[in-house]
C-alpha cells in the first residue's frame, strides 16, 4: 500500500494531468507573451492539449521577474526532445525547465539581456541575442554557462537555428542584412540582402534555400536567397491598407511556412487578419483571409500542420481555414502569446519539438553539410566574435 501511494504521488506532470499514456500532442506558451501585459493569461507556462480541443491542462510555475517581482517581458522560447529541457528567455535572463518534471534547473542573466533565443537540434547550444543590442551569446544550453560573444551591432532580436543544425540566421531591428552563421565553427559564413527596411520576423524553409521577410513600413513580405544573397520578391498585400498597429510599430509583424511548404501565413496587425498566400509558385501568390479576434504579432503551426496559431490564441485549422478553437486558462482569460511552441510525448518522454518561428520542413540533404545532431561549441580558445 505504501508502495502504491508513493507511486500515485510521483507521478510525472503529464499523467497528473488526466493525460493518456500513450502519445499526446502538446501546446506550450510562455506568459506574459505579449509584452508584460498579464491580462492575456498571467504568467508561467501554459500547457494545453492539443488532441482534446486544446483545453487548458496545467499552468508551470516559472521566473524571470524583476527586483520587485513583477514578471518581465517574455522574449522567446525554444526546448529539446534531447535533453528533455525546454527554454524561456525574458529581457534580461534565460530559464531552463525540466521537461519530465516541470522543475526551474536555472535562470541567468546575460551581457546585454536577451531577446528570441534559438537551441541546436542536439539541444546542447543557444545563440541567445542580446536586447537589440549588438552582439549575441552564445551559450552551453546545459548549464547557461556563455561560451561566446558574436558581435553584428545589427540590434540583434530573432534567432533561427536551420532543422539539420548547419546554419543559424540572424536578424536585427537595426539592419536589413540577414547574417548567416556556420553552426559549426560559429563565424559568419554569409550575408543576404540588404532588404527593403530592417528586418523583423522572418522565417526560412527546410532546404535553407529561401527566407521569407517582414520588414519595417511593408504589409507584405520579402523573399531571399540563402545560397546567393540576393533579394528575389518584394510582395505586398493587394487590397488592404496599414492602419494604425498596437504593436510593434510594423505592419506585418509575423510570416510562417506551413511545415509542408505548401503555404505562406502573413500577419496584418491593424485590419486584425491573416493573409494566405499559395507558396508552391515564386512569388507566392494571395489565396485568402482570415479575420482573427484581435491584432496578429506572430504565427506558427504545429508539427503536422494541421492547426495554425497566431499570437492572438485562435487555434485555426489549416485545411479548412476555420478558428477551431480559442486557447483560454483556468480562469477563463484569453490567452495571447508570441510564443508558444508544441511538444509531443509518449508517455512520459518529450520525442518531437516544433519550434515558435514557423519554419518550413521539408528538408534536402546537401553536400557537405553535417546531419543534425552534430552541432558544437567553439573549440576551446577559439573566437566566434566576428
Amino acid at each position: 500500500m505504501v508502495a502504491l501511494i508513493t507511486a500515485l504521488i510521483s507521478v510525472t506532470p503529464c499523467f497528473a494531468s488526466g493525460l493518456s499514456p500513450g502519445e499526446h500532442k502538446l501546446i506550450y506558451v510562455a506568459a506574459p507573451g505579449i509584452r508584460d501585459y498579464l491580462e492575456y493569461g498571467g504568467h508561467g507556462l501554459l500547457v494545453f492539449d492539443i488532441d482534446h480541443g486544446h483545453r487548458f491542462v496545467r499552468r508551470i510555475p516559472t521566473g524571470g521577474l524583476d527586483e520587485k517581482g513583477k514578471p518581465l517581458n517574455v522574449k522567446g522560447v525554444c526546448a529539446s526532445s534531447v535533453s528533455k529541457r525546454i527554454y524561456i528567455s525574458t529581457t534580461r535572463t534565460i530559464l531552463c525547465l525540466d521537461l519530465l518534471t516541470d522543475k526551474l534547473l536555472w535562470e541567468k542573466p546575460y551581457d546585454g539581456g536577451c531577446d528570441r533565443l534559438a537551441l541546436s537540434p542536439d539541444g546542447k547550444v543557444i545563440y541567445a541575442p542580446s536586447l537589440e543590442g549588438d552582439h549575441w551569446n552564445v551559450v552551453d544550453a546545459m548549464t547557461g554557462a556563455a561560451l561566446d560573444k558574436i558581435v553584428r551591432k545589427s540590434g540583434a532580436h530573432n534567432t533561427i537555428f536551420g532543422l539539420d543544425g548547419s546554419h543559424v540566421y540572424l536578424a536585427g531591428l537595426k539592419s536589413p542584412v540577414l547574417t548567416v552563421m556556420d553552426a559549426r565553427t560559429h563565424e559568419v559564413s554569409a550575408t543576404v540582402g540588404p532588404f527593403g527596411n530592417v528586418i523583423r520576423p522572418f522565417t526560412v524553409n527546410g532546404g535553407q534555400t529561401l527566407c521569407f521577410v517582414n520588414v519595417n513600413g511593408l504589409l507584405g513580405f520579402e523573399v531571399g536567397d540563402l545560397h546567393t544573397g540576393k533579394v528575389l520578391h518584394r510582395v505586398e498585400v493587394p487590397g488592404s491598407k496599414p492602419g494604425t498597429e498596437k504593436r510593434h510599430g510594423c505592419p506585418s509583424h509575423g510570416i510562417g511556412l506551413t511545415p509542408d511548404e505548401t503555404e505562406l501565413w502573413l500577419t496584418d496587425a491593424a485590419n486584425s487578419e491573416m493573409h494566405i498566400f499559395d507558396a508552391t509558385v515564386l512569388p507566392p501568390k494571395p489565396v485568402d483571409v482570415i479575420r482573427l479576434r484581435d491584432q496578429p504579432g506572430w504565427i506558427t503551426f504545429g508539427l503536422d500542420g494541421r492547426f495554425a496559431y497566431p499570437s492572438t490564441g485562435d487555434v485555426i485549422e489549416v485545411k479548412t481555414r476555420k478558428i477551431v478553437a480559442e486557447l483560454t486558462d483556468e480562469k477563463g482569460r484569453a490567452v495571447q502569446s508570441e510564443k508558444l511552441l508544441e511538444i509531443d510525448f509518449v508517455g512520459d518522454q518529450p520525442v518531437r519539438v516544433g519550434d515558435q518561428f514557423g519554419l518550413g520542413r521539408k528538408q534536402t540533404v546537401a553536400a557537405g553539410v553535417p546531419p543534425a545532431g552534430e552541432g558544437g561549441v567553439p573549440p576551446s580558445g577559439k573566437s566566434a566574435s566576428k
